[in-house]
């Protein structure tokens, strides 16, 4: 990342500012993200152990991750706006220190209900710094070029962060512990403290930012997302038809109407109804549903295969996924590099058809394969398409924001892909119990029957996500309209 970061040159908003403050903003925005993304997964191989050492039940396991999944994305829109209307300076560091003390406390937990408790605190500081990271780019690299090139370099930490996180947990509970995997983001966490406070300027915040956040529309949209999720969440241990899941979905739904009514007549709204007729804003949060839900499912489902049918230990099985990791690194760089000539539309379409592709190719998996036939080149084709396609659709959706709706933009896409990945999560979680339930065979083949079937269904949403693009303006057509 060094060698990228100082080839990036920027014009500076604020006047007097040393040149070589812009790559120090870069690495700060890149590494903040990196944690915060990296935190929704490398708990995954850590739990069985944080289990025995907590004396934890099976719901108390589920907890620790669904905590940190509905506070990250149930707050993310008002961690973008309060970027926009307090300063991006200000929430960065609010963000930043509550996900590092979060992060310390998860570490010296003595029981469930503290570490599920931190883990909802680190999604909350998640959900005020992801934002704020992106408006540090967008308000910092005001040239088109030097921000493309940004934007690609934040894009692709933030995919190698989401895809390195089993890899990095199976090595630190292994041979540190699981306390570990909340323990290293304390001593990076500290280090970009010292480092924020010292480069990146003080934001043009308009007056009273904190009375003019619309904390009715916050708390109704909260409100609705969490219990919408939770809904979805809570398929793992229901059936979709229990009151249980249809009472949260039905709240989450009524809670989510009454937020438009309530944006409809602020003066100053969390997120004004006219974005959402911009075109390319709309399609691009659609585009990322989609994507959201077939990646995050990816992930989960193969971990599970090659822990339960290929007999891979944690550590193994995560580091079988950095090939993956590395696939979507290669992929971010290239669309860096192709996306001011082509534009988004192109690179979402071929990113994500030859992820559907490699949907298809992992489907064929089977108790009787191994990693490398019938796993590695196909996980390899996925993360490089989506790798392709990220950062264009995060261009797509911040194209034509203006400068106060950064944080906005950026909190509206970040929803999206935490929305779609649980929702993914939860319906291909459904479709892989319910085939492996009804399979028939020895547990082996049942498994991989159902992961099967599930990841044909991850390859639908992945095609999805290639037609929505099709609908996003070409080079050279308006971007709004």
């Amino acid at each position: 990342m060094t060698s990228g970061t100082t080839a990036i040159s920027a014009r500076p908003d604020t006047a007097g500012r040393r040149p070589a403050s812009t790559a120090a903003i870069l690495v700060l925005a890149c590494a903040a993200q990196f944690m915060v993304i990296l935190d929704v997964s490398i708990v995954n191989v850590a739990l069985p152990d944080m289990r025995s050492a907590l004396h934890l039940g099976s719901a108390g396991q589920q907890w620790i991750v669904n905590a940190y999944t509905l506070g990250f994305a149930g707050l993310l829109l008002l961690g973008g706006r309060a970027a926009d209307l307090v300063g991006a300076k200000r929430v960065f560091l609010g963000g930043l220190a509550a996900f590092t003390f979060a992060s310390l406390a998860g570490g010296l937990a003595t029981g469930g209900a503290w570490l599920i408790a931190a883990r909802a605190v680190q999604g909350v500081g998640g959900a005020v710094l992801a934002p704020a990271t992106l408006t540090l780019i967008m308000t910092t690299f005001t040239e088109p070029r030097a921000r493309t090139r940004a934007m690609g370099a934040w894009s692709a930490v933030m995919a190698a962060g989401g895809a390195t996180g089993a890899a990095l947990g199976g090595v630190l509970t292994q041979y540190a512990g699981w306390r570990w995997v909340f323990f290293v983001n304390v001593p990076l966490g500290v280090v970009l403290l010292a480092v924020a406070a010292l480069h990146v300027p003080a934001a043009d915040a308009g007056r009273g930012g904190l009375r003019r956040l619309d904390l009715l529309g916050a708390l109704s949209v909260t409100a609705g997302l969490t219990a919408l999720i939770y809904g979805i969440i809570s398929t793992e241990t229901h059936s979709w038809g229990s009151p249980a899941v249809w009472a949260a979905l039905a709240g989450g739904v009524l809670l989510l109407a009454a937020f438009v009514a309530v944006e409809a007549k602020v003066a100053e709204p969390l997120v004004p109804l006219g974005v959402l007729r911009r075109r390319t804003l709309a399609t691009a949060n659609l585009v990322m549903i989609f994507m959201g839900a077939a990646m995050f499912a990816m992930w989960f489902l193969l971990s599970l295969h090659m822990q339960q049918v290929l007999g891979f230990g944690a550590l193994s099985a995560g580091l079988c996924f950095l090939p993956g990791s590395l696939s979507v690194i290669v992929g971010a760089q290239l669309a860096t590099r192709l996306v001011p000539r082509t534009g988004p539309r192109p690179l979402i379409v071929t990113g994500m058809l030859l992820a559907a592709v490699g949907f298809g190719w992992l489907s064929r998996i089977s108790a009787d394969g191994s990693y490398a036939t019938q796993v590695l080149a196909p996980l390899v084709l996925c993360t490089l398409g989506t790798g392709l396609a990220m950062m264009p659709v995060t261009v797509a959706a911040t194209a034509g924001a203006q400068r106060a709706e950064a944080g906005l933009a950026s909190g509206l896409v970040n929803t999206s892909r935490q929305v779609g990945g649980a929702l993914g999560l939860a319906l291909l979680g459904t479709v892989a119990s319910r085939t492996a339930a009804a399979h028939g065979g020895p547990l082996p083949q049942a498994l991989a029957a159902g992961y099967g079937r599930a990841l044909l269904f991850a390859g639908a949403f992945a095609a999805c996500s290639a037609l929505g693009a099709l609908l996003l303006p070409g080079r050279g057509e308006r971007q709004e309209g």
